[in-house]
């Protein structure tokens, strides 16, 4: 099984955290959409013994465009590919991209998950951070929707300086009137390059607080495990059945294609990336070259790779497949370099659910919220 990420670099304007590629020109919009139909065209070989179990438009904002522009690229996914009965195909989307009438539509074409960006629901939050959207389009747009769609997941932002706890309860007090069955939530984060970056470094806009952060964090994962979700993910939280199997995909190992400009692709051996450059990957793929950019991924790259995504989730790493995959000085390593770590209950090995003679290295509690920086230290770099 194997997914497709469609790359959609537009936004009406730029959120002041956001470090992903878009332009704010629609201008080559028309363009680009014939491109994206040829890069998958071009690139069908190399799923060519998979099946499609996923399909997901990102962005920028894939909401941006029309339904018969989405419909084009889909048409194309099944034109060139073997795709499952019944695919997960999802939409990121601008709750003040939403209309009513849109909603209606998209319940018409084949995608059955909507990805919302709603970040917050409160007004002076979403122009904290520059979003399109009000407040009240975003509540507006999540009544509609959730009446046409089952499979929505939202993504809201915690740790914005000066958020009372109180406040961010209330952030996901109305997410679960609403009724929604995922969450992907996120700690605002300076990214090099981006505008909040310049800003806190101008002194205009407060500084990161990462007490704050963890404070917000353990507090999310306490509310949505009274509400029935599952932590599955460090960022992601699902009701039973409504996982995202896209993103699992990505953190269970399985190939993925990304078509557009910046788009990532993985196979077990390979990662590559297409340029970030709506231009430069237009003409590349007008000749019939890929624009990407391919790195050859070493055993050890392999290793940390799973190191790091196994972490994240709630399977953990198999000690088992590390043996396995990797050989028994792999599993002495991570055995003795996981060892500080266990002593300060910030990891753990536990048998996983439902195979009582699987052992899996996993995060605590305690450690969930420092787990890029655990894998990091866990990682084989020489």
């Amino acid at each position: 099984m194997a997914g497709i990420y469609i790359h959609i670099p537009f936004c009406k304007q730029a959120c002041y955290y956001c470090d992903f590629h878009f332009s704010t020109s629609l201008k080559k919009k028309d363009e680009l959409i014939q491109t994206l139909i040829k890069e998958l065209g071009l690139r069908k070989i190399e799923l060519e013994n998979q099946s499609i179990e996923t399909i997901y438009f990102g962005g920028g904002t894939p909401s941006l465009l029309t339904n018969h522009e989405l419909q084009l690229l889909i048409d194309s996914v099944y034109e060139n590919y073997k795709v499952i009965e019944n695919p997960e195909i999802t939409l990121e989307a601008n709750p003040d991209d939403l209309s009513n009438n849109q909603i209606n539509d998209l319940r018409n074409t084949r995608i059955n998950r909507l990805s919302i960006g709603v970040q917050s629901f409160f007004e002076d939050d979403l122009k904290s951070m520059n979003r399109a959207h009000s407040s009240e389009e975003a509540k507006k747009c999540l009544s509609v929707a959730t009446q046409h769609f089952d499979n929505i997941t939202i993504d809201l932002i915690y740790g914005i300086p000066d958020m009372s706890l109180e406040k961010w309860n209330k952030n996901l007090e109305m997410a679960f009137d609403f009724e929604i069955n995922h969450i992907s939530s996120y700690a605002l984060t300076a990214e090099p390059k981006t505008a909040l970056y310049t800003f806190i470094k101008k002194g205009t806009y407060p500084p990161i607080d990462e007490n704050l952060a963890l404070q917000h964090f353990n507090h999310l994962i306490e509310k949505t495990t009274e509400h029935g979700f599952v932590h599955y993910e460090i960022s992601n939280f699902g009701k039973p059945n409504y996982f995202s199997k896209h993103n699992t995909s990505y953190w269970q190992g399985k190939p993925y294609i990304g078509i557009g400009p910046s788009a990532h692709s993985f196979s077990k051996t390979q990662r590559s990336w297409n340029v970030a450059n709506n231009s430069k990957y237009i003409q590349s793929i007008h000749d019939n070259k890929l624009p990407n950019t391919i790195e050859n991924l070493s055993i050890k790259d392999q290793y940390n790779e799973y190191i790091m995504t196994g972490l994240r989730t709630i399977w953990g790493v198999s000690l088992y497949k590390i043996e396995a995959e990797f050989g028994i000085q792999f599993l002495q390593y991570l055995k003795t370099s996981s060892e500080k770590f266990i002593n300060k209950e910030l990891l753990e090995i536990t048998t996983f659910s439902g195979s009582p003679n699987l052992n899996v290295l996993k995060t605590t509690q305690k450690g969930k919220f420092l787990v890029d920086g655990i894998a990091s230290e866990l990682f084989i770099l020489n």
